[in-house]
């Protein structure tokens, strides 16, 4: 099951992309798409679809990847379907450190110094939860130093906010909160890269330890397992994950929560086994919500990451009406 799961979910996903590149404010037939990814189009489709449109889907699934993953196995700790990285404070802190680089204007002095902020952001976040959860006795724990810390960064960033110096700046630092991978390319993706496969790699190392874990933390501990250690791997791999999204993308929510919830029935309710599938679906539903941004006749373009939360906070609710809190 798991593996036609994954197989049927990565058609879908390379399906979804294949749409990103038909679709746009002109649409391209499937052979001026396929000649261009040869680069044997002719010109014009070659750049609309290499120089535009592939970077933008490729960014919305590589972001979709790493929310969902990281969803799954941080839901896999703390033993709660409604946890997702934002829960810990990663996501708000990178947005945290991304506002500040935009308010002082340091993000102009180089292609690098915006998402490299986004990710020491994720990686502050993650040595502060990381040294909690070396501390801490219980999940429980976890969640109220993430909560605090993710309110607390939403605190400084609505101060620099209302600081801001002018309204370009304002308009900067609105529009990184709001999540977006318009006019991406293959350089932004590059920068991300390395922290989105090394936290990656962790949280699948980390996959067994998560299996345990279903029996309870006690009785996890009594058959060999390391919660130290196995709080610290799935912490990391999540905020190097995490960073590397909110780096790539700014602020997108809810895909954490939605994608694990989704395919948990088709895994059977095995943690181990829902990372790759949550990681699949949550590129997809975010490749497909950016076609969707890309396509709705609104005179400026959405946001992806506004279309992530008018879809996913309904969901969310859906999940706690049903008791999604309790288990």
């Amino acid at each position: 099951m798991k593996a036609r799961t994954n197989i049927a979910l990565g058609a879908l996903l390379a399906g979804g992309i294949f749409l990103a590149l038909l679709l746009g404010s002109v649409a391209l037939a499937p052979g001026a798409v396929l000649g261009a990814l040869a680069l044997g189009g002719e010109a014009g489709d070659v750049l609309v679809v290499w120089q535009i449109r592939l970077p933008r889907a490729l960014a919305a699934a590589m972001v979709g990847a790493a929310l969902g993953m990281s969803g799954a196995a941080l839901q896999g700790l703390l033993r709660n379907p409604l946890a997702e990285p934002g829960i810990l404070g990663v996501s708000a802190t990178a947005a945290l450190f991304a506002t500040f680089v935009l308010f002082f204007g340091l993000a102009g002095t180089g292609p690098l110094v915006l998402p490299l902020a986004a990710v020491a952001g994720a990686l502050a976040a993650t040595v502060l939860v990381g040294i909690a959860a070396l501390r801490a006795r219980s999940a429980v724990t976890l969640i109220l130093v993430g909560i605090g810390l993710s309110s607390f960064s939403a605190a400084l960033m609505a101060l620099l906010m209302n600081l801001a110096p002018n309204p370009f700046t304002l308009a900067d630092m609105i529009n990184w909160t709001l999540g977006t991978v318009a006019n991406r390319s293959f350089a932004d993706l590059a920068h991300a890269a390395p922290f989105f496969v090394l936290g990656v790699g962790v949280l699948l190392a980390s996959r067994r330890g998560l299996a345990a874990l279903t029996l309870g933390e006690e009785a996890a501990e009594g058959i060999g397992l390391d919660l130290r250690r196995q709080r610290l791997a799935v912490i990391l791999g999540a905020g190097l994950a995490t960073g590397a999204a909110v780096s790539l993308a700014g602020a997108i929510g809810f895909v954490g929560i939605v994608a694990p919830h989704l395919v948990r029935p088709l895994v059977g309710h095995d943690p181990a086994r829902l990372l790759v599938p949550s990681a699949l679906l949550g590129a997809l539903v975010l490749v497909l919500a950016d076609i969707g941004v890309r396509l709705l006749p609104t005179d400026a373009e959405l946001r992806l990451g506004v279309v992530a939360a008018l879809v996913g906070a309904p969901v969310f609710a859906w999940i706690a009406a049903r008791g999604g809190l309790s288990r």
